[in-house]
């Protein structure tokens, strides 16, 4: 699309304004109200088969933007593929948002996606303020008419606007909050922006109490009553009342500046002498909290709880016992191999740890067999000394990690963080913090005694598996496949690297889960590849911020 065009909504009418690049103006503005002289509604399509063409996603995000500069949301619904929906949410965005003077500068397309940045006014009870963001459409065929349409969804008007959500502008519903970091200092979404999600859920949960009352502000307003809303602006500020966290300032900088490298990164940082959390933060920034509410497997850093297991039942006594780590196992009729095949002869546990033999990991399959515990004794030991698999209380919304009870190959594949276990950032991160204190402590974002009801708890772990872990850790940081990564940690440290394969990707996921001191911290990049590439390279940076 021509990048001179202009979309303002003035005086609470929209009015399509051209540059001298773009249309002219009494061709955006004219024709009739139903947006046939547009090319809307009832213009012919250009090729009611095949693929949408240039001139169609031109023509089609012109029109569409035009019916909305104008005000005419029926008009601007009949040009997506969900006129209904469209036309509603059109309106509402203008009257519940009170969205006014708003600017609509459209980017050069690519392919059938239009960008475009918004701004705009919201004005409420004689207060302004302006609100400036980017969004996209996408124009496609249509699926029985044949037309080119724009692709109806809710981002199209705002990209935090999701189905159901609905913006709005008035008084907040719940008071102010000042956050506060372990240090006394301010916290806000403006300086770390991944905070934003964390920010609008601490709001939600303590502004309880005498201080903190609402101001006038401009959410987005999620279909589940429980989620928290999002505050995109505020144009009066409430009364605040503080509210501590245990995030570090300097950490939690260190951790928006690492996962910016990537598309799509998280990243949580755990002082493991308190199980106090000292950063969160994710890429992109805003919505779903990656970082603590995902849910996916962890690969290899599973390896931390799996040795773990073998040092349980004794099928290893320390860092230099004798094991096998041949190119590849078979169980239950299926074959897992090492990555590039590779095998260590006359190897050590510390050998197999470091270098993240599968196969090593896979020979406990038999003698666990033997006692008829093989498809328990992975989730027993993980909930037993590490808290994976109990309910986290940790301060705001989060995805517990599960390590289920598995049969046959899936039980295999769970040793080596595949099949069925899944974990976030912060359960990788709590793997960690536990082997370098020794014992479990649930993380939490704010200080405990502001948390209603129980904390999981864990057994310590016994001194020759906390002793023997470290060891193995310390190899895979200094001598193994997280070397790389850790090179430029200093101090006590140790670490895990993990990549897990993910159906429908061509890459695998990045995992990584390392220590340094008294922090701990655990990353995972989507299609990252190896855990000692991108994830590693998060992880090292947050450490380096102690």
């Amino acid at each position: 699309m021509r990048s001179g065009v202009k979309t303002a909504f003035v005086g609470g009418v929209f009015v399509l304004v051209a540059g001298g690049v773009g249309f002219a103006g009494h061709e955006m503005l004219g024709g009739d109200s139903d947006g046939a002289g547009l090319g809307g509604a009832d213009a012919a399509p250009l090729n009611a088969y095949g693929e949408v063409t240039a001139e169609e996603v031109e023509r089609i995000s012109r029109d569409f933007l035009a019916a909305w500069a104008r005000g005419d949301a029926d008009a601007a619904g009949t040009l997506t593929d969900d006129p209904a929906a469209a036309a509603e949410a059109l309106r509402g965005f203008r009257e519940t948002g009170h969205v006014e003077n708003a600017v609509v500068t459209p980017g050069v397309a690519s392919g059938v996606t239009v960008p475009y940045t918004v701004k705009a006014t919201i004005s409420f009870e004689g207060h302004e303020k302006q609100l400036a963001y980017a969004s996209e459409l996408t124009v496609v065929r249509g699926k029985s008419s044949g037309r080119a349409l724009v692709d109806w969804r809710p981002a199209v008007l705002h990209p935090k606007l999701i189905e159901g959500a609905i913006l709005r502008t008035g008084e907040a519903k719940t008071g102010s909050i000042q956050a506060l970091d372990r240090e006394g200092r301010e916290l806000t979404a403006e300086k770390y922006p991944s905070l934003a999600p964390v920010l609008d859920t601490l709001r939600t949960r303590y502004t309880d109490g005498p201080a903190g009352e609402p101001g006038v502000e401009t959410w987005i307003e999620p279909a589940d009553a429980d989620a928290p809303n999002q505050t995109l602006l505020t144009l009066v500020k409430g009364k605040t009342k503080k509210v501590q966290t245990t995030l570090d300032a300097d950490v939690q900088a260190a951790a928006e500046r690492a996962v910016k490298k990537y598309d799509r990164a998280s990243v949580v940082a755990v002082r493991p002498s308190t199980g106090e959390i000292s950063a969160v933060a994710n890429s992109p920034v805003g919505g779903f909290n990656v970082a603590m509410e995902g849910a996916q497997a962890p690969g290899s850093t599973m390896k931390v709880v799996t040795a773990a297991m073998m040092l349980e039942h004794g099928l290893v006594g320390g860092p230099t016992s004798p094991v096998e780590c041949p190119k590849e196992v078979t169980w239950s009729g299926r074959t897992f191999h090492n990555n590039k095949n590779f095998s260590i002869a006359n190897g050590t546990f510390r050998d197999s740890f470091r270098r993240s033999c599968n196969t090593f990991f896979m020979k406990a399959l038999g003698p666990l067999n033997a006692k008829g515990v093989e498809d328990t004794a992975l989730s027993q030991t993980a909930r037993k000394y590490f808290g994976l698999g109990g309910v986290w209380s940790i301060g705001i919304v989060s995805t517990d990690a599960d390590i289920p009870v598995s049969k046959g190959p899936e039980t295999a594949a769970s040793y080596i963080g595949q099949g069925k276990v899944t974990m976030n950032a912060l359960s990788v991160a709590s793997l960690s913090a536990t082997v370098k204190n020794g014992a479990f402590r649930q993380p939490v974002i704010v200080p405990r005694e502001m948390i209603k009801g129980a904390l999981t708890t864990a057994q310590p772990l016994p001194g020759n598996m906390a002793a023997t872990l470290r060891s193995v850790m310390g190899a895979a940081a200094t001598d193994g496949t997280a070397a790389k990564a850790m090179s430029a940690v200093s101090g006590d440290k140790g670490a895990k690297t993990g990549s897990a394969e993910v159906d429908g990707q061509s890459d695998s996921n990045s995992w990584f889960t390392g220590y340094a001191d008294d922090l701990a911290a655990g990353s995972v990049v989507q299609s990252g590849g190896y855990g000692s590439g991108p994830a590693g390279d998060v992880v090292a940076s947050v450490l380096n911020a102690r």
